[in-house]
C-alpha cells in the first residue's frame, strides 16, 4: 500500500490570507479566450440541454450522461486539468467563466459541477501518479464519469460523522469498505466515486472505488422536489 505525504490545505484559508492585487479581476478583465469559453457553454446548454429539459426531468435513461459525454468531447470537463492528462490547463478565472456558462442550464449544471470538481479534482490534486494516470483523462474526455459520495443516513455536514468504516485487507493490497451513502449525485450513471469512510474507525479518507467493486448496489433514483434532472441516489 503505496503512502504519500503532501502538505496540509487548510479549509478557508484563502479568508484569511492576503490578496494580491493581480488576483483581483473585474467583468473587462476577461481575455477573449475566456469570453470564446463563456459563449461556447452558452451555446452547449442552448443546444443540448434545453430542448431537453422535460426528458431530463423525467429522467430518461442514458439522456444525462449522454449530453456529459459531448460536454466532454467539447473540453468542458478539462478546463482545470494538465494538459498531460488530456486538459486544457486554463486559469482559475476561465474556469469560473465555464461555470457561469452552464449555470444556466436548469439540473445540468449540478451533474457539471459534481463531475468536474468534487469527483475529478481530488484525484487531481491528491492521487498517487499511478491513480491520476489511470481516472484523470477518462474523467476529463467524458468517456468517465464520477460521483462524490460523503453523505450518510446520520451525516451529511458533519462530515466526521460518518459510519461507513475501512479496514486494510490481510494482504495489505487495498481496503474493505462497509457502509452506507444517500444523496448522491451522478451515483445512478457514474463509473467511479469518491468514497469517505474511517480506516479503522478514525482516519476519515477518501477512497476511489470503480462501479463494477464487487459489494457496490446502488438505491433507486430520487424523485425531488427541484433539480429533478440530475441523478441523485
Amino acid at each position: 500500500m503505496e503512502v504519500s505525504n503532501k502538505p496540509v490545505v487548510k479549509g478557508g484559508e484563502f479568508i484569511i490570507k492576503a490578496t494580491e492585487a493581480q488576483d483581483v479581476f473585474t467583468p473587462a478583465d476577461f481575455t477573449e479566450e475566456q469570453n470564446f469559453m463563456y459563449q461556447t457553454c452558452l451555446d452547449f446548454v442552448s443546444a443540448e440541454v434545453m430542448p431537453n429539459l422535460d426528458r431530463l426531468d423525467n429522467h430518461e435513461e442514458g439522456l444525462m450522461r449522454n449530453i456529459m459525454e459531448k460536454a466532454g468531447a467539447l473540453g468542458l470537463f478539462g478546463v482545470s486539468v494538465p494538459e498531460e492528462f488530456g486538459g486544457l490547463n486554463m486559469d482559475f478565472p476561465t474556469a469560473l467563466r465555464v461555470t457561469e456558462g452552464v449555470g444556466g442550464g436548469h439540473s445540468f449544471p449540478v451533474a457539471f459541477a459534481a463531475h468536474t470538481g468534487i469527483a475529478l479534482l481530488p484525484i487531481l490534486y491528491f492521487g498517487t501518479d499511478e491513480q491520476k494516470k489511470k481516472y484523470i483523462p477518462g474523467l476529463t474526455s467524458g468517456e468517465l464519469m464520477g460521483a462524490y459520495c460523503l453523505t450518510e443516513p446520520g451525516s451529511g455536514s458533519d462530515a466526521l460523522g460518518a459510519k461507513t468504516k475501512a479496514v486494510l485487507n490481510a494482504e495489505g493490497t487495498h481496503y474493505v469498505l462497509n457502509g452506507q451513502k444517500m444523496w448522491i449525485t451522478n451515483a445512478g450513471f457514474a463509473d467511479v466515486y469518491i468514497v469517505f469512510a474511517k480506516i479503522d474507525g478514525e482516519q476519515f479518507t477518501g477512497f476511489i472505488v470503480d462501479r463494477d467493486t464487487p459489494g457496490l448496489s446502488l438505491g433507486p433514483e430520487e424523485h425531488k422536489m427541484g433539480i429533478k434532472g440530475s441523478s441523485t441516489r
